[in-house]
């Protein structure tokens, strides 16, 4: 199996967000980019530099105005006296039914739903960096590859179609599924993180073309709150085609893999030509944000079991923090998914 790198993406280096309301390090750092590259090399994969596809994969899934703002933001930030050194916005709006704001701080607000994914002057570049790493390890899998590994940072999966949240700026998973798109009718998205994939449930929820399953810790009381139940079911064309599967705080590997079971049959059903797999490995036991207690064994036999759906797959890194274990929980998955096979 081939895996996907731009060392780009290590300049994005974020220095807090806050938590419960309190100024915190942020985890979403580049050393995550370390641990996730000496798990793939454990694994045996043959390593391939990212290629640039331009915008065209970006602007399939997000709006011009919104990659405007990403790509223009900070420095406009930088402009306003006693600003921040990073961009986050100070106001949130309830609604959307009003005219476009001009001014940066009203754009922040309407473009980053929280406080997790601060934009400094590395960020577009690394966040577009990551979404061509996505496209890049998806167009192998075009080309005839049973499966390649795409290590993206940031990730992307809390991303919507024109707002940032929770670390994630461009929707690096759900660029792959609409890439896949180019030769497939049918499109799988599995998102075995520990948070649910609100970002990309958003982009896909008014379709049929793509199926959208995410399994993680239930968010009645746990990011990102107000989506990832399982009445969420898709609407308009999309009805039903949405399927989200939560879960108890600090359920263990059984509880996740019937889950996971429950999430492949609706895949079957849904008879996929390809798939992408939304890759967080946060749901570990020992994982920074203590949601899930999946072990690292665990993730081996969700390798194992993504694997045995037989379809052409671009798995995506998603979450998973910096902790002794994380690059062996990718070791573990890529390995049961059968990595040194081909």
């Amino acid at each position: 199996m081939k895996f996907v790198f731009s060392s780009e993406q290590r300049r994005h280096d974020p220095h807090h967000f806050l938590s419960s309301g309190a100024q915190k390090p942020n985890p979403e750092v580049p050393e995550r980019v370390n641990r996730l590259l000496a798990g793939a090399r454990a694994a045996g994969l043959e390593e391939m530099a990212a290629v640039d596809h331009g915008l065209a994969p970006i602007a399939a899934v997000h709006t011009p105005e919104y990659i405007d703002f990403l790509q223009r933001i900070y420095e406009r930030w930088q402009r306003i006296p006693d600003a921040s050194a990073e961009v986050i916005p100070n106001i949130h709006p309830n609604r959307r039914d009003f005219p476009y704001p001009a001014s940066a701080v009203g754009q922040a607000g309407y473009h980053m739903a929280d406080t997790a994914c601060p934009i400094s002057a590395d960020t577009w570049n690394s966040a577009y960096w990551s979404a061509q790493t996505a496209a890049t390890a998806t167009e192998l899998v075009l080309g005839g590859e049973r499966a390649v590994y795409g290590l993206s940072r940031p990730p992307g999966h809390h991303a919507f179609a024109d707002m940032a949240g929770g670390f994630c700026f461009l929707n690096n998973s759900a660029i792959a599924a609409q890439h896949l798109r180019q030769a497939h009718d049918h499109v799988a998205i599995l998102d075995v993180d520990l948070h649910h994939g609100n970002g990309t449930q958003g982009v896909f929820y008014a379709r049929s073309d793509v199926l959208t399953v995410s399994i993680h810790a239930d968010p009645i009381r746990f990011y990102p709150f107000f989506w990832g139940n399982a009445s969420e079911r898709g609407e308009g064309p999309g009805l039903g085609y949405n399927f989200n599967l939560p879960l108890p705080r600090h359920s263990a590997d059984e509880p996740f893999l019937e889950a996971l079971d429950a999430g492949i049959e609706r895949i079957r059903a849904f008879a996929p030509g390809a798939m992408v797999i939304a890759l967080g490995l946060d749901a570990f036991e020992g994982d920074p944000f203590g949601g899930l207690s999946v072990t690292t064994d665990g993730f081996a036999r969700i390798g194992e079991r993504c694997a045995g759906l037989g379809l052409p797959t671009a798995i995506i890194q998603e979450g998973g923090y910096v902790c002794d274990a994380l690059a062996d929980n990718l070791t573990a998955f890529l390995t049961g998914f059968g990595a040194k096979a081909g």
